[in-house]
């Protein structure tokens, strides 16, 4: 297990030692600086109860908690600027979030919100860009809610069967299959530059 790992693992079970205050902490953390996403607590978390206000407050908690976060992040980037970007993220990343804010405005934060893409970059470019806080908040919290709510209730209804899935040869096969469906979106992804905007 590498360095980064074990500290990951660490961190994560810390967090999940104080319960829904640690999934809020750690949900709130990872929309604006930290690297681990919140979905490390919310999947065990989820998986171990089938009652339905647990999962609603496991859902609410995590999404609010990410939505607050990614307004620290934009204003990380108000105030910080693109010395922030420098610091934490390479310039092709910084060229194709750029792209996707000017671009795409409230729409693309909601596909940060809702995939895997990090957050907290695109939250630091917003606030550099000065985009409507209202705007901002709006799109991050439908893509952080469909984003949380999708894993909640598929694993709040499967549980246990859900986790074995993950284990299991189905996984790898349901991996490669969605790999190959989300080839395009990856070269969508990959193809975003601010060149392309000035056209």
């Amino acid at each position: 297990m590498s360095g980064f790992s074990a500290l990951a693992e660490q961190v994560t079970l810390w967090f999940a030692s104080i319960g829904l205050a640690g999934l809020g902490l750690m949900a709130f953390t990872e929309a604006f600086i930290q690297p681990i996403p919140p979905d490390a607590l919310v999947i065990p978390m989820a998986a171990s109860t089938s009652d339905p206000i647990r999962l609603v407050s496991i859902f609410l908690v995590v999404t609010i908690a990410s939505v607050l976060g990614s307004l620290v992040a934009w204003w990380m980037g108000d105030k910080w600027g693109h010395p922030l970007l420098e610091r934490f993220a390479s310039e092709s990343a910084v060229r194709k979030f750029n792209t996707l804010v000017k671009r795409y405005g409230g729409f693309g934060i909601f596909i940060a919100a809702f995939t895997p893409i990090p957050y907290k970059v695109l939250g630091w470019c917003a606030g550099i860009g000065k985009m409507e806080k209202s705007t901002f908040i709006l799109a991050g919290l439908v893509g952080r809610s469909m984003r949380f709510g999708l894993e909640v209730l598929v694993i709040g209804f499967y549980g246990e069967q859900f986790i074995d899935f993950l284990t299991g040869w189905q996984f790898i096969f349901a991996s490669l299959l969605g790999a190959l469906l989300l080839y395009p979106a990856w070269l969508w992804w990959d193809g975003l530059s601010e060149g392309d905007e000035d056209e």
